[in-house]
């Protein structure tokens, strides 16, 4: 059996403080072979903010702006990056007192296979001066990039000019096979540089659903009734439209988008809800819901993909509407068998406009797990005792799902863009 996700190895680094500055030792080399990443710095000083990273050795950078909103994005070979992902949220408030700074925030990870991306969200219009590489006494090699204010007209046309689209590299097609089996395509959501929503204690969702999607996949798996293939297989960002292509060049029979919310303001909300696609929300809160999740693509630095152009002129008003009353149905079966195990929203099943849901031949669902801006939703979703009972009552439903479709056609499908399959998990 493959492996559903290659974990990033890191190892332990010394960090000394010495007069108010942090000195790095030199770094361990990465035992993959990228370079190692153990300290990130901000400091404004002459107009000139500078972000600069301790490596373990040097790497070629690359960088390119993004308006709406302001962002500076690096491009990196894959580096493992052993940096609290705190350092870069802190760097905001620092703001606050560091006058002159541009820098609001940062965050890093990996963004596709062999590739890592540091995205800068901008106080104001910047632009990125030459990026120096400098290598210390200790050994450590200190990668520079420095921000310069500029007026608004400036930093558009630099925008402009810029590639803010580099192309995602793709693992290798997944193999034809004379294998019948319902095809099962599990959605962990955000990844890599996007983190999705951060509970209080620090814990990223992106992990929490990471988690969550293996677990399923694992139990689908046992009852050697389905296939499976998970959009990622690793903590790495996959574009929103680039999820949807995966299950539809798979020719996928179902998919499963697995998130967790988070609300500060009302920590007391808590449940888990199921939402399927849909052009008008079920409400304001859906809406919004939504919105914050369509917005991953810009929190990872890429343009955000729409739908294949092709799908518009192709697809029939019946064929969406075959899909979505299967993907209704599955959200049905999936309430029924989730709420003596689980604890649901006041309402368990809503709709909204997920660029993840629309897929106009793949019954699509996307399960908000619960919320980590709750105390108990937080401690259950962390709970490997829950997991194993809620991803149970979850591969249920998926079996109540195919038993009744047994007689039925699956919706016809629609031609989709050429795309590579993502980690396959093998039957």
């Amino acid at each position: 059996m493959q492996p559903r996700a290659r974990l990033l190895r890191t190892g332990y680094v010394a960090l000394v403080l010495a007069g108010g500055a942090m000195l790095p030792a030199a770094p361990a080399p990465a035992q993959d072979g990228a370079a190692v990443a153990i300290a990130a710095e901000v400091a404004a000083r002459d107009g000139t903010t500078r972000l600069t990273l301790t490596l373990s050795k040097a790497v070629e950078a690359r960088a390119f702006l993004m308006e709406r909103p302001d962002r500076a994005v690096i491009d990196l070979p894959e580096v493992n990056f052993q940096i609290p992902q705190e350092m870069g949220r802190e760097s905001g408030r620092k703001r606050e007192t560091a006058r002159g700074e541009l820098i609001a925030s940062f965050r890093y990870g990996l963004f596709a296979p062999g590739r890592s991306r540091i995205v800068v969200d901008l106080a104001g219009p910047a632009v990125v001066g030459a990026i120096e590489t400098t290598t210390t006494r200790e050994g450590a090699v200190l990668l520079s990039i420095p921000f310069r204010k500029v007026d608004r007209d400036t930093f558009r046309k630099a925008a402009v000019a810029g590639d803010p689209s580099p192309s995602t590299a793709k693992a290798a097609p997944a193999r034809e096979s004379a294998d019948t089996r319902p095809l099962i395509v599990i959605d962990a959501g955000h990844g890599g540089t996007d983190p999705g929503a951060i509970a209080a204690t620090g814990v990223f969702e992106k992990d929490i659903v990471f988690g969550f999607a293996q677990s399923f996949a694992e139990r689908l798996e046992q009852t050697g009734r389905y296939r499976l293939l998970l959009t990622r297989d690793r903590d790495v960002f996959v574009p929103l439209a680039e999820r949807v292509r995966i299950a539809r060049d798979a020719k996928a029979d179902l998919f499963v988008s697995i998130h967790a919310d988070s609300i500060s303001a009302a920590p007391q909300v808590k449940g888990a809800t199921i939402y399927t696609g849909s052009e008008k929300a079920t409400d304001g809160e859906s809406a919004r819901l939504a919105e914050r999740e369509n917005r991953a693509d810009a929190a990872a630095g890429t343009d955000s993909g729409e739908a294949p152009a092709d799908v518009a002129d192709i697809l029939q008003e019946l064929t969406l509407r075959e899909t979505r009353g299967f993907s209704t149905g599955f959200a049905g079966r999936l309430m029924g068998q989730l709420s003596p195990v689980m604890e649901m929203s006041a309402k368990p099943h809503r709709e909204a406009g997920f660029k993840v849901l629309r897929s106009p031949d793949v019954p699509s669902v996307l399960i908000e797990l619960g919320y980590l801006s709750s105390k108990s939703d937080l401690e259950k979703l962390q709970s490997e005792e829950w997991r194993m009972r809620v991803t149970g009552s979850m591969a249920k439903a998926v079996d109540l799902f195919f038993s009744g479709r047994a007689t039925l056609s699956r919706p016809a499908p629609v031609p989709p863009r050429k795309a590579a399959a993502i980690a396959p998990v093998s039957p």
